[in-house]
């Protein structure tokens, strides 16, 4: 019981951020092409309340911490908020514009994950184990959801990228899948081919971070 609570403290903070700011970075990119219905919603706040979904955000991350802390593994988690609204009628090109939006959310990852590598890199030696923990923590679930979310699965952001460049018919049938994301992903993880899936999307961002950063 004590290696769950510790895993649930370690994972909240930085999965409540992760999400938070991945769906508050769709709404601000959506506002600068013109579309103000995330704000207009309130949803460009920055209270983790606006945006939990009771699945996405609690019940699977949870579900994940204590499956590995049961089996003594060190854990994959991911989640999600509830996705900010847009309208794509406000945007003045919305196929182009969409793939701008949706590249926002991966990005607010990769600047974050940048964030918990240099708070690593500044004062290492100098953590106690909790907040390098949390730091690491950071790191990885930031590292998972950039890796998730560019995989053209729809609705994952990556799928709105490639509809962007697809012909209108195309990208049309291409969209009818979108209600059957979340069941593909599923069928992934079911089948263990999700990991080899996403680990060199997740290796090649972590090297690029730490490159960046001055670790090598």
């Amino acid at each position: 019981m004590q290696e769950i609570l510790l895993g649930i403290a370690t994972w909240g903070i930085p999965v409540l951020l992760a999400i938070t700011l991945h769906e508050v970075a769709h709404g601000w990119a959506a506002l600068a092409f013109g579309d103000r219905t995330a704000q207009m919603l309130g949803r460009l706040s920055l209270n983790p309340l606006k945006h939990i979904d009771p699945i996405g955000t609690i019940a699977v991350p949870l579900l994940l911490v204590i499956s590995s802390s049961l089996a003594g593994m060190s854990p994959l988690v991911f989640g999600w908020a509830k996705a900010v609204p847009i309208n794509i009628n406000n945007l003045p090109n919305p196929r182009v514009n969409m793939a701008w939006i949706a590249l926002a959310g991966p990005a607010s990852n990769f600047l974050q994950a940048l964030a918990w590598v240099l708070l690593l890199r500044i004062n290492f030696d100098g953590f106690t184990d909790a907040i390098q923990s949390i730091a690491l923590a950071g790191l990885s679930i930031n590292l998972v959801l950039i890796a998730l979310n560019i995989l053209p699965i729809p609705p994952l952001d990556g799928s709105r990228v490639v509809a962007a460049f697809l012909s209108k018919p195309l990208a049309y049938q291409y969209d009818k899948l979108e209600p059957y994301g979340f069941f593909i992903l599923i069928g992934l993880m079911l089948m263990n081919w999700l990991t080899p899936i996403i680990a060199p999307i997740f290796n090649a961002v972590k090297f690029t971070v730490f490159w960046l950063v001055g670790i090598y």
